[in-house]
């Protein structure tokens, strides 16, 4: 449209020249070149017309093919990003889901830290719980028979478990011993002063239990000459062997060993296997007269042996009697055949025959 209306200013222009140039021409000949240019307008016109078609049309269908790619490629980029946000809600619910159970097992847990705290900060309580502990343990690793709970001794004091070992050494007693008040102290004291008085604190708890344990479960001519306290907790244990050298000499001297969950395993198992020895060298006499019947018996069927081989000797030479008769007899009666045989060719034939012969003797 533009191009149009620059050649209609062009031939408006050369037409006004025309006329300023020509006034006197003739008013025929400018008619027909004004025809002319308007024809020539006209064919240029719907050239123009065609190529802006065209032109339209070829721009619409790649603006079209365009739209369409763009669209498709919007279209994948939004079914991927739905697809990965799927997958990822799918992934957070997954979590989140985990999340809650964790968030329940750490409820469950903190339930039960409290009650355990609420257990051992009574004495009756944590003394339970260490007998508790204790009768597992020893459960586990010995027979029944070699143990017993709550068990009265003869000076009327009660041990929260007695070994029931031969002499020597005898039963040993163990008692059951948790002092955390004085290890909780220690552990929370800051300063050096706190410190220091903790300590003292926590040695002289330690100090008294063995003494008791001393003094109650060893007892002359029961009991063995040493004894066990167990502390049912590893830190209090380790706290103690590394820290308070002198406590654990003491108890060294009281000849009461203190033990741990571990080392009370440990010293089960040397238990166990003590026992086992014992059983077996009670057990020697009884296995020593077996071995003596085992033998006997042995003897009794040498001699069983040797009657029942005397007895296959007989039997094998009556079997060969018994070859040696029937081979005879098999050859009687082949010599019997052989004299029917030439009885019977004497009868046909027209010549005498010689007498036939007498049998032998057997």
């Amino acid at each position: 449209m533009i191009l149009a209306v620059v050649l209609v200013a062009l031939a408006a222009g050369a037409l006004i020249a025309l006329l300023l140039r020509g006034r006197g021409a003739g008013t025929a000949e400018l008619s027909g070149r004004l025809a002319q240019m308007a024809e020539s307008q006209a064919a240029v016109q719907a050239q123009l017309a065609e190529r802006l078609q065209a032109q339209e049309r070829a721009v619409g269908k790649v603006l079209e093919e365009r739209l369409g790619d763009f669209a498709k490629r919007v279209g994948d980029r939004l079914q991927e990003s739905t697809v990965q946000s799927q997958g990822a809600l799918t992934d957070l619910r997954e979590r989140l889901a985990v999340i809650d159970k964790a968030q329940k097992n750490i409820t469950e847990l903190s339930t039960q830290v409290v009650g355990l705290q609420d257990i051992l900060a009574n004495k009756q309580a944590r003394g339970a719980f260490g007998e508790v502990q204790l009768r597992d343990i020893v459960e586990a690793i010995l027979p029944p028979s070699a143990y017993a709970f709550q068990e009265t001794l003869s000076n009327g004091k009660r041990a929260d478990c007695l070994l029931r070992l031969p002499n020597p050494p005898g039963p040993i007693a163990i008692d059951s011993k948790f002092p955390l008040e004085s290890y909780q102290a220690l552990r929370d004291a800051r300063d050096e002063a706190a410190v220091t008085v903790a300590r003292r604190a926590f040695a002289a708890d330690v100090r008294k239990h063995v003494q008791d344990i001393a003094e109650r479960y060893i007892v002359p001519g029961m009991t063995a000459e040493s004894a066990l306290m167990f502390l049912p907790s590893e830190a209090v244990y380790a706290e103690l062997h590394a820290n308070f050298r002198e406590v654990v000499e003491l108890s060294y001297r009281a000849r009461v060993w203190i033990v741990s969950p571990t080392t009370l395993m440990a010293t089960l198992n040397t238990v166990r296997a003590v026992l086992k020895d014992v059983r077996m060298r009670e057990q020697a006499g009884v296995i020593q007269d077996e071995v003596r019947k085992l033998l006997a018996d042995i003897v009794r069927l040498d001699d069983r042996v040797s009657k029942l081989q005397r007895h296959f000797d007989l039997t094998s030479e009556d079997v060969r009697h018994i070859r040696v008769s029937t081979d005879k007899v098999v050859k009687r009666g082949e010599r019997i055949e052989e004299l029917q045989l030439e009885g019977g060719a004497a009868e046909e034939s027209p010549l005498p025959q010689p007498p036939p012969p007498s049998l032998p003797a057997d």
